[in-house]
């Protein structure tokens, strides 16, 4: 039998992996909490329809990236190959259209089929956070003030650079797309072939070509600023106007799209070059025809998500959570005793463990491993005196206390680090 791995493009969270992966998520929660986002949570599958009506059944992520299957019961579902369809889903399935606005952050496991690399995987973790109801221009600058405040709580937005456009109104990108696509008709002979279906299906997709000829023949294509209608620029001056005040840095990036309909206005990007290709680490936008396409009224919408694979190979990966005290058995006939005073210290708020197996040396070098920096000593000695030994592996200190006393001076010493 072959040596048994997880499913490619998945991968375990060992400790030190889940460390920083709970580090993100919490500094997102905290994050968001401040600008008043509350949490929720969708099921990890849905019926086909929640994706395939808003992506589009020709879209790249519909026809070759979802994981799609048939239940028992002849239903088509799928694995959410993202989050904002089922939360605006929810919003209209347990009838919040009339108490908007309404403000969610998420986090959880995402699912699409490609090709596995450094920052990619087929199952991935998200954080985000969706605004519903505002039109106003605020809510956008709100939405991208957060997920700056929550890459500079992770020590990483001084790595990032703000890229920033709008798509503006369905008015302009309409107009925008008629020029689009009459310039890349001109020159489809030499486009890839990705974005000649592109053109057929997606056009503003093109934009997003990385392929080098498709870029050059881009760099003389009509810009979507060209065609952007009083009021869409009016509301861009607004978002910039209220970054520019808070001390937001951004660049102004005309090949920032998204292709889909539902998306207007601000469209932005928290980019890095210390990943490689895969250098976008939080990015997001409007959306205000969303709801409509799943079937529910007309409700704006504007939001972000981060891959927190992605995040976490930016942020300090030291924050692996050693117990705070280990209780260090010296004797058989001291097991009994430790244990209570294990659950003491538990009761009392610190954390834990009673390392096993082998001898008192053995003992002290895995909890040292561990990163462990207080051990309590007990053995006969010490039950006979109703006492244990307290030993600082920091300080190298160690002094003899009554077992009731050891609570007290665990506080202390965590108090002093």
């Amino acid at each position: 039998m072959s040596r048994l791995q997880p499913a490619r493009g998945t991968s375990d969270l060992m400790p030190e992996a889940m460390a920083v992966h709970r580090k993100v998520i919490e500094a997102a929660r905290h994050a968001s909490g401040l600008y008043g986002f509350q949490e929720m949570a969708t099921p990890i599958f849905e019926f086909s329809e929640v994706f395939s009506r808003p992506l589009g059944d020709a879209s790249d992520v519909v026809t070759k990236e979802t994981y799609n299957f048939t239940d028992r019961g002849g239903e088509s579902l799928t694995l959410r190959p993202e989050n904002t369809a089922g939360v605006v889903r929810a919003m209209i399935s347990n009838g919040l259209t009339q108490s908007v606005p309404l403000k969610y952050f998420y986090a959880g496991p995402m699912f699409r089929y490609e090709r596995p690399q450094k920052g990619r995987m087929r199952q991935f973790h998200q954080i985000g956070v969706e605004y519903l109801g505002p039109v106003e221009p605020l809510a956008d600058a709100e939405i991208i003030a957060c997920g700056a405040r929550l890459l500079g709580d992770l020590n990483v937005l001084d790595r990032c650079v703000l890229h920033l456009n709008s798509l503006g109104d369905s008015e302009s990108r309409l107009a925008y797309r008629r020029a689009l696509v009459a310039f890349l008709t001109e020159h489809q002979a030499d486009l890839s072939e990705n974005s000649k279906e592109r053109l057929r299906v997606n056009p503003l997709r093109v934009l997003d070509s990385k392929d080098a000829r498709d870029r050059g023949i881009l760099q003389s294509a009509p810009r979507l600023q060209d065609h952007l209608n009083d009021s869409s620029k009016v509301h861009f001056a607004a978002v910039t106007a209220a970054l520019d005040a808070s001390g937001i840095s951004w660049k102004f990036d005309p090949l920032l799209v998204r292709g889909l309909d539902y998306y207007c206005h601000t469209a932005f990007e928290f980019i890095t070059d210390a990943l490689g290709a895969q250098g976008t680490v939080l990015g997001g936008g409007r959306y205000d025809g969303l709801s409509e396409m799943l079937g529910g009224p007309a409700i704006a919408g504007v939001g972000w998500a981060a891959g927190i694979e992605r995040l976490a190979m930016l942020v300090d990966d030291d924050d692996l959570e050693a117990p705070d005290i280990a209780l260090i058995v010296a004797e058989p006939v001291a097991q009994v005793t430790a244990f209570r005073i294990a659950e003491d210290l538990r009761s009392a708020g610190f954390s834990v463990d009673i390392p096993v197996g082998g001898n008192m040396g053995k003992k002290m070098k895995k909890i040292d491993r561990a990163g462990v920096g207080l051990a309590a000593i007990i053995g006969g000695a010490e039950i006979d005196s109703g006492t244990v030994q307290l030993r600082d592996l920091h300080e190298g200190s160690q002094e003899e206390l009554a077992q009731n006393e050891l609570s007290a001076a665990v506080a202390s010493h965590l108090e002093k680090r």
